[in-house]
């Protein structure tokens, strides 16, 4: 299994990272919170969690290893699988989900797309035990600079590649930009994810 990759940052997306490394470029799928703490850098380490399926074999990316443990975590509870574990990191940073965790907080949960209150329930009884809420993981938020348009542009492109429709993505996101002009992608985006 791979560990981590670190090397040349070539492209970087709200969900995606391509990072080459030896000639070799991986593409990774990555969360908001990931996102954040890679933006505007040239370079990087990534520690690494691989998913083998019959029809395809996906790199998911994290800058932190407590953020891959929360992944793994999340994805050993039964109907979560790798891409709700990605929305749930995007929707809710590391240390939140967390509190969210120990506090039995389902509320928080069920607002993550794709979760319900059964789904929610089964993530906190299973992971009870698991996550102590004295745990602290560090969550780094660069602002993307840029203008409106570009960070209105990327939000909805994250938003589609999340598997939302881009006319609601859309919507959502003009409707966030319009209260707050000066938000960051990323905090965009956490908002979009909460209002669709």
């Amino acid at each position: 299994m791979i560990e981590y990759i670190k090397g040349d940052i070539v492209e970087l997306t709200p969900t995606q990272m391509i990072i080459e490394c030896a000639g070799i470029g991986y593409e990774l799928n990555i969360s908001l919170t990931t996102y954040s703490a890679f933006s505007g850098k040239p370079t990087g380490k990534i520690y690494v969690y691989e998913v083998i399926r019959e029809d395809a074999h996906l790199l998911f990316g994290f800058a932190q290893k407590a953020e891959r443990e929360l992944f793994l975590l999340l994805t050993s509870v039964s109907g979560v699988g790798p891409n709700t574990a990605r929305m749930i990191l995007s929707s809710l940073p590391p240390a939140e989900l967390i509190q969210v965790i120990a506090n039995k907080n389902e509320t928080a949960l069920t607002s993550v797309k794709g979760i319900g209150q059964k789904t929610a329930q089964r993530i906190l009884v299973d992971l009870k035990n698991k996550v102590k809420a004295g745990d602290s993981i560090a969550s780094a938020g660069a602002p993307v600079t840029g203008g409106n348009g570009a960070v209105a542009q990327e939000a909805v492109a994250a938003l589609v590649m999340l598997g939302f429709q881009k006319v609601a993505s859309q919507k959502a996101v003009s409707s966030i930009l319009k209260s707050s002009p000066m938000l960051a992608v990323e905090q965009v985006i956490k908002s979009a994810l909460r209002m669709l």
